[in-house]
């Protein structure tokens, strides 16, 4: 008899949470989504909700949680500048509060945990590409410095649990995302520019545009997941998962207007506080210890992303 693993995902409802219940789900997995729904929507995970081996609890994992299962993926956190920086004090305590109690729950029930953190860590970076032995050039006190610190102390947290409690630990370190599901007022560069481009609004570019991205397909980054919890206990990370395709945010636009049709101007915002010049993801420790690289190419990820907005905005959801 096929014992059903029972797997904890902690932010399910958000875009990349609600793919990887669904991800788990097709795996054979028993799949509990935990979300305070803050940025996380019904939306994202209403066609699972007829699964029996999916449920849904809401709760705030600022506090304790108390559950038994086999794996925990520790998801939660407004993930776009917009979101947390409409609460920082709230981002900071889910980052460090919400580790802290589910790195507690992982160890009460010995369970294996994976922890979402973030390219941020490496902050304004001064040096390209960035590989997982890079410390960061981060400010400690800057508006974006709730996630950015909050994300490293949670980093912190897992390794000292490592070290203290012999904890398995994974931790992955994600480059910009996209696809379907993405919060279509999240304020990032690939949710933005398709809604603003497909509704004829003008196109927001900060700065000059010559600062650099890489753009992971969701679908992609799920696999980079699955595979880093399914690798040997002494595998902990940190490892980067992301795209090291690397495209200017003026490309970006162009290939965007290209794609929609588009008639939008461009509008050239100034640069925010603390925003990175360039991102790229050393891909190197994926490759070798996962055997992971991306598959989907821009143009293949943005036509899915740009048809999900489209649908949205033809629906009158945004």
């Amino acid at each position: 008899m096929h014992i059903r693993k029972r797997v904890l995902v902690t932010g399910g409802a958000g875009f990349l949470g609600s793919f990887l219940c669904e991800r788990l789900l097709n795996e054979g997995c028993d799949v509990i989504c935990v979300d305070n729904f803050y940025t996380g929507t019904k939306q994202n995970i209403v066609h699972l909700l007829s699964n029996p081996y999916f449920e849904v609890v809401r709760h705030d994992i600022t506090f304790p949680l108390y559950i038994e299962v086999d794996e925990i993926y520790n998801l939660a956190c407004p993930a776009s500048p917009i979101h947390y920086q409409n609460d920082p004090v709230q981002t900071t305590k889910v980052n460090v509060h919400g580790a802290i109690n589910m790195l507690g729950l992982a160890k009460r029930i010995k369970a294996k945990i994976f922890q979402a953190s973030t390219s941020e860590v490496y902050g304004d970076p001064t040096v390209h590409p960035q590989p997982e032995e890079y410390w960061g050039n981060v400010n400690c006190i800057g508006p974006r410095s709730c996630y950015d610190e909050g994300k490293r102390c949670a980093e912190t947290l897992f390794f000292d649990y490592r070290r203290q409690h012999n904890l398995e630990i994974k931790v992955a370190r994600i480059f910009n995302t996209y696809g379907p599901r993405m919060h279509p007022n999240d304020g990032r560069v690939v949710s933005n520019f398709i809604m603003q481009a497909l509704k004829g609004n003008p196109i927001t570019v900060y700065g000059d545009g010559s600062q650099t991205r890489s753009f992971c397909y969701v679908d992609d980054l799920i696999e980079g997941f699955i595979r880093l919890m399914a690798s040997p206990f002494e595998v902990t990370g940190p490892v980067n998962l992301g795209n090291p395709g690397e495209f200017t945010i003026l490309e970006l636009t162009q290939k965007i207007i290209e794609m929609t049709g588009s008639r939008s101007e461009l509008r050239f915002d100034p640069l925010p506080q603390d925003d990175p010049k360039q991102r790229k993801p050393d891909i190197r420790r994926a490759k070798e210890l996962l055997n992971w690289q991306p598959t989907v190419p821009l143009e293949e990820g943005l036509k899915k992303t740009i048809a999900y907005f489209d649908q949205l905005i033809k629906a009158g959801q945004c």
